[in-house]
């Protein structure tokens, strides 16, 4: 019979924390308030269900997806550098953290102690990072399903005895207001105060470029952002019982120079009702009806400039920025 190993070189397991409860009644009045709306529009958030997060990570293999793998490159000429930056033994708490692969990549560099994931999508991060742990067994990780889009509170077990790096790569941030960003760095800032002494925040954002590098990155020639816009629609069906048939909306993605973000929409192709039950009666239904090209807003992606968001994270509470880029800026 072979001996148990010892407890300190047995392989972790890692723990889950589930603050995220879905609240079925309330995701459905959010979505047909947004349906509603003059101008009707969604949270980016329910772009990712399970099929919304696998074909996000098809997105960031795209040629015209210029963000993943720049900011890779970024990571890659001066992770040793932002090391020197960040503090030691550190919990590496990875915001919206997906497949986790662009936090994996910093292990080896970073060192962090503990690593805790988070993600609105539970399933997908409970699958993902059963994967990374097995990769790295002697890493102790956490997952955490939450809405940090609403509040960022960590459990304790998050490295609250600990300094925490806050990592948001991938430029999300862009997806936040100006003003719903200072208030969410507030947040971050506060969490970041929760852990030891030394904490720091590393993000990723998108700076403002030309519409015809911006575009196509959101508009790619083989129709993988389209089918992700366009995967909302099943899943607003699934929680609201609606009808969208997905043959009568086409994606929409623009350069908004004015507000300088990327917008994406969903574009009726013809005149469309939508319907829905009411909650009240099983038998009758409300209705909201589309003419052809009116629009469903369903994402924002906001360019800065880079003096502008150094300004917000000393609005925000952050001191002491360090700035890395790729050569071309």
């Amino acid at each position: 019979m072979t001996a148990p190993l010892p407890a300190a070189n047995r392989p972790r397991t890692p723990r889950f924390v589930q603050l995220h409860h879905e609240d079925r009644a309330a995701v459905r009045d959010e979505l047909l308030q947004g349906l509603r709306a003059p101008r009707a529009f969604t949270a980016p958030k329910y772009l990712y269900d399970a099929l919304g997060s696998r074909l996000f990570d098809a997105i960031t293999e795209l040629p015209e997806y210029y963000p993943t793998r720049t900011e890779a490159a970024i990571f890659a000429a001066h992770a040793p550098e932002m090391a020197t930056r960040l503090p030691a033994d550190a919990t590496l708490v990875d915001l919206g953290a997906g497949n986790c692969e662009k936090a994996a990549r910093l292990f080896d560099t970073l060192r962090p102690a503990r690593y805790v994931a988070v993600d609105i999508s539970v399933d997908y991060l409970r699958h993902a990072l059963a994967c990374l742990q097995r990769q790295h067994p002697a890493l102790d990780m956490v997952g955490v399903g939450m809405d940090f889009s609403q509040s960022l509170t960590l459990p304790p077990d998050a490295g609250r005895g600990s300094p925490r790096v806050l990592f948001y790569p991938g430029s999300s941030i862009g997806n936040f207001t100006p003003d719903a960003a200072l208030r969410f760095l507030r947040q971050v800032h506060a969490c970041i105060l929760e852990g030891a002494a030394g904490g720091s925040l590393l993000i990723g954002v998108d700076l403002v470029k030309p519409a015809g590098i911006l575009e196509p990155a959101y508009d790619d020639a083989l129709g993988v952002t389209a089918a992700f816009n366009r995967n909302l629609l099943p899943h607003i069906n699934r929680l609201t019982g609606t009808d969208f048939q997905l043959a009568d909306w086409r994606h929409v993605a623009f350069f908004n120079a004015a507000a300088s973000r990327i917008e994406m929409h969903l574009e009726a192709t013809q005149a469309v009702t939508v319907r829905w039950p009411d909650t009240a009666s099983a038998t009758s239904f409300s209705e909201r009806r589309f003419a052809a090209g009116e629009r469903i807003h369903t994402e924002n992606s906001y360019k800065w400039l880079q003096a502008d968001f150094d300004a917000l994270l000393h609005t925000a509470g952050f001191r002491d920025t360090q700035v890395w880029t790729d050569p071309d800026g």
